[in-house]
């Protein structure tokens, strides 16, 4: 049986969903701090449990009978960190630890944990690879890194397979666009197929590499099977070793939304990187991934799901 946390949330749901299209056996657990309960919706044949992981009761409820889990809860903004820097850090480490104790003591085989390109700081080498020094520049970069080294340090110790995906600029269909933490491509599309203009924090040049939600559930998928020996206490990138500035991302917006105003630009965000690139060679070679989805039919599909109404 799979265990999703954050099961009502963005990339769990997401998980989830495809879990349940395979036929598998899925437990969801989640607080609805960011988590919705309109992302239930179609995942009726998945248990859910309502709870919070830093409460370590409910760490126990949800591990009992888990052979892996996909850890996908967490705070996860860079602007709610630099605000509430201790919620960030109960959410991301206490909880955490927590869970990987509980499955420990349960016999959970595996954890997949979504890590985060975060880790890897504003260093100005790219792509960005595993190999690299960490430098997390805000408290969530912080926060998810700590979480990253609890996981490796739990497969050295107590022999649980962990598995760390740092995830780059993931986006998609169920992103929450209403937030004022919500990812960029959620916020822009919402705003530009009502009419509204969208803000770039910065002179727009800076760059991602904005990832496809099926991209995502891909790699877990096959970090949740690969063979312990190859992927035990690793650490990939998941992502599509591409990257695409704001500014041109406006602009292939305009052509999917029909939008005709230009962006308001304000000041760089406290936290905020500057570029982000990763090395996906490794991803590829310890799972076989490869990306499903470019960007450009990512961004249709993502543009399509909120035009039918979704997020609203």
């Amino acid at each position: 049986m799979y265990l999703v946390t954050g099961a009502a949330g963005f990339i769990g749901r997401s998980i989830a969903a495809e879990l349940l299209k395979r036929g598998e056996s899925v437990r969801g657990v989640d607080n609805f701090v960011t988590g919705k309960r309109a992302n239930l919706v179609g995942l009726e044949g998945m248990e859910f449990i309502e709870g919070d992981l830093a409460d370590q009761s409910v760490c126990k409820r949800v591990c009992a009978g888990i052979e892996v889990i996909f850890h996908e809860a967490a705070l996860a903004s860079v602007p709610r960190s630099v605000a509430d820097p201790v919620a960030t850090n109960t959410a991301c480490v206490d909880a955490s630890l927590y869970l990987l104790n509980e499955a420990r003591l349960a016999g959970v085989r595996r954890v997949v944990y979504a890590g985060s390109s975060s880790a890897y700081g504003d260093t100005p080498t790219l792509p960005k690879h595993e190999g690299m020094l960490p430098k997390p520049i805000s408290p969530y970069a912080a926060a998810k890194m700590a979480a990253e080294l609890y996981m490796g340090a739990f497969a050295r110790v107590y022999g649980i397979e962990t598995v760390v995906l740092r995830y780059f600029n993931v986006f998609g269909p169920y992103q929450d666009p209403t937030s004022q933490y919500s990812g960029v491509m959620a916020v822009f599309c919402r705003k530009m197929l009502a009419g509204e203009q969208p803000t770039i924090f910065g002179d727009g040049e800076q760059s991602r590499d904005f990832t496809f939600i099926e991209n995502v559930v891909h790699a877990n998928l096959l970090a949740a099977s690969a063979p312990a020996e190859k992927v035990s206490g690793r650490v990939m990138n998941a992502a599509t070793g591409s990257r695409i500035t704001l500014n041109q991302t406006f602009k292939a917006l305009v052509k999917l939304t029909g939008y005709a105003g230009k962006p308001n630009y304000e000041a760089p965000r406290a936290g905020d990187i500057r570029d982000s690139l990763a090395d996906i060679s490794l991803a590829k070679e310890l799972l076989g991934y490869e990306p499903q989805v470019c960007f450009e039919e990512g961004l249709r599909r993502t543009v399509e799901w909120y035009k039918s109404g979704g997020g609203n």
